[in-house]
C-alpha cells in the first residue's frame, strides 16, 4: 500500500477515534490537535517504546499532535514518574507504565480517570478488551485510569525440536521443567557444534527477574482461585513466604542456574530472549515477547518454538502446617489431571496513562494517541512483532489470525502460542501482581536484592524467605498494615461488607 494511500486510511480511523469533537473529513478542517505538544514517559527500550516511538509520527500527521517519548532505565521509571509529579514539576504530560502502580500515583491524585473519554470514544473497541485486563489492569477505586496497550502473563518456552528428538513432552510442572532442562543441557541445540542450555533465564540484579521467583512459587501458594491471592495472608497481611512451598520455588530458580549459562546472573531478559531465539536454548520462562521474536528475521527457531502455560504443581502449601501436601478436590479445587497451575499476570501489561497536571487539551490528545495505539487496526499489527514487546490482550488479537500469518507465524505456531495465552487468561486461579501502595519497594527493592543475595550463595533458602519476610513486614508497618491490607483485599475483588 502506498504510504499516501495509507496515510489516508488511517486519518479516517483516527479521526474516527478521537473525543471530544466533531471533526470534518474534509481537506480544509484543521486537524484537531494542531500546535499541542505533550511528552510521554516510559522506560529505555527498544520494547514498549519502540512502537510509541513509531506511531507518534504518524498520529502528529493524522491529528496535528506533537508526542515525544522520553525514556529511563526500567528501574528508575516508577521514581521518575513520582519526583515529576509529586513536586509539580510535569514535565511529562503522559506514561507508559505498569498499571500495578496505580495504587501509589493514581490514590496520589496524580493521574486523569479516563471514564468519561473511553465512553465517548467507540472506536477504540472497549469490549473488545480482554476481560483481565478491563477489569483488572485498567482501574483503581472504581474508576479506569490507563489505556491497556500489553498484555503480560508468564509461561514457558521449549524447542519443539530438541524435546521430540529427546523424547520429551512439554513440562506440566516445575519438576518437568527441571527434568528437561538436565536432560538435554549441554546438547547441540543449534547446530554450530556448541553446547547449548537446558534453560534461560534471566536472573540480573534491578532488572526483572523477581517476577520469575514468584511465577515458580504461585502454584505452590494459590490454589483456591484469584481472591485468595499468591503474595499476603488477606486476614493478617503478612507475607506467604515462610512455608515448604515457597522454599522449594527459591530451590528451584536456582536450580535452573545448572543448566544456564554461566553468566546468567548477570543477564537481562533481552539477554535470555537472544539466547532462546539464536537457537542455544531448550527451555525459558518469559512473556508473550519469545513467541514473536522467534518469527524475527534473525531468528534461528521458526517453527521450532512452542509454548505452555506455566507449569503447576502436584503439591501444595497447607498453611495451617507450612508443609506441602498432595493436590486433591480440597486442596485444588481447580486442577487439571492432578496439577495445580496458577498463571501469574506479572505487572499487569504495560498500559497508558495521563497526567491529572496537565491542560485539558493536551490530556484529550495524550488520551487520543494511547486510543490510536490500542485500536485493533494499529495493535492487531504491534503485538505480532517481536520488537515492540507488546504482547496480546484483545480478543480480536486471539480470533483474527491473519496478522499472525502475515507476521510469518505458521498457523500451528499461531494456535499454540495465543492457545498458552488464552490458557493462562481463563484459567480461573490466575495470580494477580501486588497492587498495593509502594508495591515498587517491596517487589523491586526488597525482593530483588534478597533474591539476588541468595542466588549468588550469600543467604540460604530459608535465610532468604526469613529475609523477605522481614522486609515486606516492615514495609508494611511503615505505610499502615490495615490501609495495606485493605488495598490488598480490595485489588483481589474480595467484598469484606
Amino acid at each position: 500500500m502506498k504510504l499516501a494511500k495509507k496515510l489516508s486510511l488511517l486519518a479516517a480511523l483516527v479521526m474516527l477515534a478521537i473525543p471530544f469533537g466533531n471533526f470534518s473529513q474534509t481537506q480544509a478542517q484543521a486537524l484537531p490537535y494542531d500546535g499541542i505538544k505533550a511528552t510521554v514517559l516510559t522506560f529505555t527500550g527498544p520494547q514498549i517504546a519502540e512502537p510509541l516511538q513509531r506511531r507518534a509520527p504518524e498520529f502528529k500527521k493524522l491529528t496535528g499532535a506533537d508526542i515525544t517519548i522520553a525514556t529511563v532505565p526500567n528501574a528508575d521509571l516508577y521514581n521518575t514518574i513520582l519526583k515529576d509529579q509529586s513536586t509539580g514539576t510535569n514535565a511529562y504530560q503522559g506514561f507508559v507504565l505498569y498499571p500495578q502502580w496505580l495504587g501509589d500515583f493514581a490514590s496520589a491524585g496524580y493521574m486523569q480517570p479516563l471514564d468519561d473519554y473511553i465512553k465517548a470514544d467507540k472506536d477504540i473497541q472497549w469490549d473488545d478488551v480482554e476481560p483481565f485486563q478491563r477489569n483488572f489492569s485498567t482501574a483503581y477505586g472504581g474508576k479506569t485510569y490507563v489505556v491497556p496497550l500489553d498484555g503480560d502473563f508468564l509461561m514457558v518456552y521449549y524447542r519443539t525440536d530438541v524435546l521430540e528428538k529427546n523424547k520429551l513432552q512439554p513440562p506440566k510442572t516445575w519438576d518437568d521443567y527441571l527434568a528437561v532442562a538436565k536432560a538435554v543441557n549441554g546438547q547441540d541445540m543449534a547446530g554450530d557444534g556448541k553446547p547449548s542450555y537446558g534453560s534461560c533465564i534471566s536472573k540480573a540484579r534491578n532488572q526483572q527477574s523477581y517476577w520469575w521467583l514468584w511465577s515458580i512459587a504461585a502454584p505452590y501458594l494459590q490454589t483456591q482461585g484469584t481472591s485468595q491471592g499468591a503474595f499476603f495472608d488477606p486476614a493478617t497481611m503478612q507475607p506467604l513466604v515462610k512455608n515448604d512451598g515457597f522454599i522449594k520455588a527459591l530451590d528451584i530458580m536456582k536450580e535452573t542456574g545448572k543448566y544456564g549459562p554461566p553468566d546468567e546472573s548477570t543477564q537481562n531478559v533481552g539477554d535470555s530472549r537472544a539466547l532462546f531465539t539464536s537457537g542455544h536454548c531448550a527451555l525459558s520462562l518469559d512473556w508473550g515477547d519469545i513467541g514473536t521474536l522467534a518469527i524475527a528475521k534473525d531468528s534461528k527457531v521458526v517453527d521450532k518454538t512452542g509454548a505452555v502455560i506455566n507449569p503447576g504443581t502436584k503439591e501444595v502449601v497447607d498453611f495451617k502446617t507450612g508443609k506441602l501436601v498432595a493436590c486433591d478436590k480440597t486442596t485444588c479445587p481447580n486442577a487439571v489431571d492432578g496439577i495445580n497451575y496458577a498463571p501469574y499476570a506479572a505487572a499487569g501489561g504495560w498500559s497508558g496513562g495521563v497526567s491529572a497536571a496537565a491542560d485539558d487539551k493536551v490530556k484529550q490528545a495524550v488520551y487520543a494517541f494511547y486510543s490510536y495505539l490500542s485500536a485493533p487496526a494499529q495493535s492487531g499489527v504491534d503485538v505480532t512483532l517481536g520488537k515492540t514487546g507488546f504482547n496480546p490482550y484483545r480478543k480480536s488479537h486471539f480470533t483474527n489470525l491473519k496478522p499472525w500469518l502475515d507476521a510469518g507465524m505458521s498457523e500451528a505456531a499461531a494456535k499454540n502460542y495465543l492457545g498458552a495465552i488464552q490458557a493462562s487468561l481463563d484459567n480461573p486461579n490466575f495470580v494477580l501482581d501486588i497492587g498495593i501502595p509502594h508495591n515498587n519497594e517491596y517487589q523491586q527493592v526488597q525482593l530483588d536484592t534478597i533474591q539476588s543475595q541468595f542466588l549468588a550463595g550469600q543467604l540460604t533458602d530459608q535465610q532468604a524467605a526469613s529475609a523477605i519476610f522481614d522486609a515486606w513486614e516492615s514495609l508494611t508497618n511503615k505505610y499502615g498494615r490495615d490501609k495495606q491490607k485493605a488495598a490488598y483485599v480490595a485489588a483481589l475483588g474480595i467484598k469484606t461488607k
